[in-house]
């Protein structure tokens, strides 16, 4: 028998073992990196592997939503956060502001987009086109708030949110709906019994923890790392927006029982004072709105909200609260100028400053300035007759969105803390007759004005 070379046996084998590696990396390269989205190519002077992974990503998903229409636009706040340093050079640069892939690639877990409900179809076709180019895909619904009222709880569920994932990384789209109070809504991200809770980090996505309100935002496109993206015109004022935009709905399920209790007063006067209520609210939210001046609704406007999603047609008035930090010395000639004159003047700056402004009829307004202590936050009030002062205290509170007739504006997060405060753990039941000076649980005295003071501090028109 011939003698074998082990040379050259050894020279086969590990010509072999080179082929094969060459077919594995021909595999993973051109088979699985396109099936898993495992992309690690340079992109614009970004490290390889994971950074780029994330653009490619990213990349693949625009191309998806494109290829069906779909006009998304950007939402990350971590990616928006870095684009607002940059933003002049984004915009008067049409091919992005640098050859580095920094936005894109920067670490994350996940990328944000956000849809209008309005402009796009739920089609079938899109997540097939996703799956084929690897993505997985979840659908979270919930039902939707804007078909509730007093005479229907529906409980038709819309699609909320998707997350669509790729290799190891996602995108989270946030679905927004327009609501009556003309603004934007995104709904909460809650998972049914049987969804995979692993399937990505849940806890980390920075929206759908609860539900938010915003404005409508101008869209501007962008080239952000080499890709085309429409981004909100001034990202850092949506990222302001979005720090205190959650949201709370009306208790209708809970009204309802109310007036199951109580019945509503649908009498002539109620239904002209609602009106009438309705309309001073909608001015006063203009007003202060246009002046920059944050408000929320207090004490009965506040109460009606919370507890039977209407105003109480026996109060008689509109309530709003301000904080003093907030106060501007313009907020009285503009309500003026809207054909709202001043009624009284307590108070000042300093100490236990209140405003009433007349509304139509009989119907007025009245804004209380909150006064913040170290473990609490309060309001005066005063007797013209008599210069006396009076405290209303209350714990603190931050500030959610709601809609309330119409209109999307602001109430204590807290909403149940701060009832119970002014109106004590029976304010369910509806009381008629009303003593601003004694009725309240949170009332206290607080002294009495100095007589040469009481031309500033009582002022009556």
């Amino acid at each position: 028998m011939q003698k074998i070379n082990k040379n050259v046996v050894l020279a086969l084998l590990s010509l072999t073992s080179l082929v094969f590696l060459l077919f594995q990396l021909y595999y993973y390269k051109f088979y699985l990196s396109q099936k898993n989205g495992a992309v690690f190519s340079k992109v614009r002077g970004s490290q390889s592997g994971q950074d780029s992974t994330r653009w490619h990503v990213v990349r693949k998903f625009l191309g998806l939503i494109s290829s069906h229409n779909i006009p998304v636009y950007l939402i990350d706040p971590l990616i928006l956060g870095l684009v607002d340093k940059d933003i002049e050079q984004i915009r008067s640069s049409p091919d992005g502001p640098s050859p580095e892939c920094k936005y894109f690639c920067a670490p994350r877990d996940f990328t944000t987009f956000a849809l209008l409900d309005k402009t796009w179809k739920h089609e079938v076709g899109l997540f097939r086109t996703a799956e084929k180019m690897g993505f997985q895909w979840l659908k979270i619904i919930n039902k939707d708030p804007r078909l509730d009222g007093m005479d229907d709880l529906s409980g038709i569920e819309i699609p909320l949110h998707y997350i669509f994932k790729l290799a190891s990384h996602a995108i989270h789209l946030v679905i927004f709906y327009e609501r009556s109070g003309n603004y934007l809504w995104h709904g909460p991200l809650r998972l049914k019994q049987h969804m995979d809770r692993k399937f990505v980090p849940f806890r980390k996505l920075h929206f759908g923890r609860y539900p938010g309100a915003y404005e409508k935002p101008e869209l501007l496109l962008v080239s952000i790392d080499d890709l085309k993206v429409q981004i909100p015109k001034n990202p850092s004022s949506f990222l302001e927006e979005m720090s205190h935009s959650r949201f709370l709905e009306c208790r209708y399920r809970e009204a309802r029982a109310f007036f199951q209790l109580y019945p509503d007063d649908a009498s002539l006067d109620a239904v002209e004072f609602r009106k009438k209520a309705k309309s001073l609210l909608h001015l006063a939210a203009l007003t202060l709105n246009n002046l920059g001046v944050k408000f929320w609704l207090s004490s009965g406007t506040c109460l009606g909200w919370y507890r039977q999603c209407n105003v109480i047609p026996h109060s008689k008035d509109v309530d709003l609260g301000v904080f003093i930090r907030d106060y501007k010395a313009d907020i009285i000639p503009a309500f003026q100028k809207a054909g709202l004159p001043l009624k009284h003047k307590f108070g000042k700056v300093e100490d236990s400053l209140e405003l009433s402004f007349q509304g139509e009829d009989d119907v007025k307004l009245d804004i209380f300035f909150f006064y913040e202590e170290d473990d609490h936050i309060w309001n005066g009030g005063t007797q013209a007759k008599s210069g006396k002062k009076f405290k209303y205290l209350f714990p603190k509170f931050t500030l959610c969105w709601t809609e309330f007739i119409e209109l999307k504006v602001q109430v204590p997060c807290e909403t149940l803390q701060y009832v119970e405060a002014n109106y004590g753990p029976d304010w369910k039941v509806p009381v008629k007759t009303w003593d601003w000076k004694s009725s309240p649980s949170n009332v206290q005295y607080n002294g009495v004005w100095p007589v040469d003071e009481w031309d500033d501090v009582i002022q009556i028109y």
